[in-house]
């Protein structure tokens, strides 16, 4: 069962992985022919109902395959205007092999004489409300013809993953949907055929390119609205806290204070004009310093703890306190990290250990990254938590999904990259699920990191990050 937004992700990172879309909608095409074939004879005529996209391609591949039936294709809408080169690519090939392809400008020009079958592809599964016109005058005429219906993907009309319409839809006899199951396709009465069109595993076992399409914002996006995190750290060190702050907001953060030792507030203030700084008393994180960053950290969407904090006993004390209060989403990194299998807490974490740190939880590691996996599975699934686990392969687990990521270099092994990555990962948080949000968050830290050493090579400061985190989480 795959969600309409992960199947577009799934998608694009088999595009990433060396299989285009083209072959996609050639392996998809084949497969609504082999439908049409078996409830349709030789001879008998198919009219194709395509709209602009990709899904229209879909079928307009399936007409190339069909040479043994009567077909005619009904394009809805001027061909330059389809939306995608491999849909308008498939239109061209079908107006060169003189198939009797037919442009529909609006509704009245729409007719059909009694096909043995139609296949409806309007809109796919990408496409959600109300359909507009002429689609929606299309779908009723559909519906009130003794003809038989095939849908490409999902009916036209039909939300894929509530199986809901927001306004009229194709009442369709059969669907043909590809790689996995739509939720939304359970609710119809329906017959339902899952096609295999050649999306290699990996496009979901590892992360890449396409995992970048969960990122999105509103044009009417106020401030606030992409999150506001919080940085607990430092003490012994300064620039933890303030690269992990600086990380968040270059992730996309709306805001980003950092709660540290008033004795190195104003060190932490002077890394970048952008941080909003409150010290609290003393000099390292204490327990009696809880209570007020709990009243903090209850206004925010996310927090990162453990930056630069150290491990004397009564700061790991105060992080067994400050998380056995937490009931938000936090980002626990470094010596904070030893904390969390002995704590009982209503939070929602997510653990970025490196290897060492994870034994030092009590977790298992192996060379061989498919081995790794299955042990950073068992130990998130026993912990509870989100694990991120960083290597030369990242591994990500929730104990029920378990994903790799392959990006960033051996240049990062420097200081100050994890810290990089916690505030990434915070950021993230406020907008997606834990499990998206980490993942996310490790491809776009090594990308960054890949795009550092391809200019400069190695040698490069966790620092030299934060300038290419938001390219490096840009889809393009």
């Amino acid at each position: 069962m795959i969600q309409s937004d992960e199947m577009a992700v799934v998608d694009a990172n088999s595009e990433a992985l060396g299989v285009p879309r083209k072959q996609l909608m050639e392996s998809s095409g084949n497969a609504v022919a082999r439908a049409v074939r078996d409830r349709t004879a030789p001879g008998e005529s198919v009219a194709f109902v395509c709209g602009r996209g990709n899904n229209g391609g879909d079928a307009m591949v399936a007409a190339r395959f069909l040479s043994d039936r009567k077909v005619t294709v009904h394009l809805l809408g001027r061909p330059a205007t389809i939306s995608t080169d491999i849909a308008r690519e498939n239109w061209a090939a079908l107006e060169a092999a003189e198939l009797d392809a037919r442009v529909v400008r609006d509704s009245a020009e729409f007719a059909i004489d009694s096909p043995a079958l139609v296949v409806d592809a309007m809109l796919g599964t990408g496409v959600t409300g109300r359909l507009r016109e002429p689609e929606a005058t299309i779908a009723r005429r559909l519906n009130e013809a003794a003809v038989p219906v095939l849908s490409v993907d999902v009916p036209s009309g039909i939300d894929a993953d509530t199986g809901e319409a927001a306004g009229p839809a194709v009442e369709a006899d059969a669907v043909v949907t590809f790689h996995d199951m739509k939720p939304g396709l359970e609710a119809l009465d329906v017959t339902v055929t899952v096609a295999d069109i050649g999306i290699p595993d990996a496009a979901e076992r590892l992360v890449e390119r396409g995992d970048l399409l969960r990122l999105s914002r509103r044009p009417e996006s106020h401030k606030g609205d992409h999150g506001e995190v919080l940085v607990v750290g430092g003490g012994p060190y300064t620039g933890a806290p303030a690269l992990a702050a600086q990380a968040a907001l270059r992730a996309g953060a709306d805001l980003v204070r950092v709660a540290c030792p008033e004795q190195i507030a104003r060190d932490v203030q002077g890394y970048a004009e952008e941080l909003i700084v409150r010290g609290f008393t003393g000099d390292r994180l204490r327990p009696t310093v809880v209570d007020s960053l709990l009243d903090r950290a209850a206004t925010h969407d996310a927090v990162v703890l453990g930056p630069g904090l150290g491990n004397i006993d009564e700061t790991l004390a105060a992080v067994q306190s400050f998380l056995t209060e937490y009931d938000g989403t936090a980002v626990v990194d470094a010596d904070a990290l030893q904390v969390v299998p002995t704590v009982e807490t209503d939070a929602t974490l997510v653990c970025t250990p490196h290897q060492g740190e994870l034994r030092a939880m009590g977790g298992e590691t192996a060379e061989d990254p498919r081995e790794r996996a299955k042990l950073v599975e068992s130990f998130a699934t026993e912990l509870g938590h989100t694990l991120l686990v960083k290597g030369a392969q990242d591994v990500v687990s929730d104990g029920e999904v378990t994903r790799r990521n392959r990006t960033g270099n051996p240049g990062m092994t420097v200081g100050g990259t994890g810290d990089v990555l916690a505030g990434v990962v915070a950021a993230l948080v406020c907008r997606l699920p834990t499990h998206a949000a980490a993942a996310v968050g490790a491809y776009a830290t090594g990308r960054a990191g890949d795009r550092v050493v391809e200019r400069q090579g190695h040698g490069l400061l966790a620092g030299d990050l934060l300038a290419e985190l938001s390219p490096a989480l840009r889809y393009d």
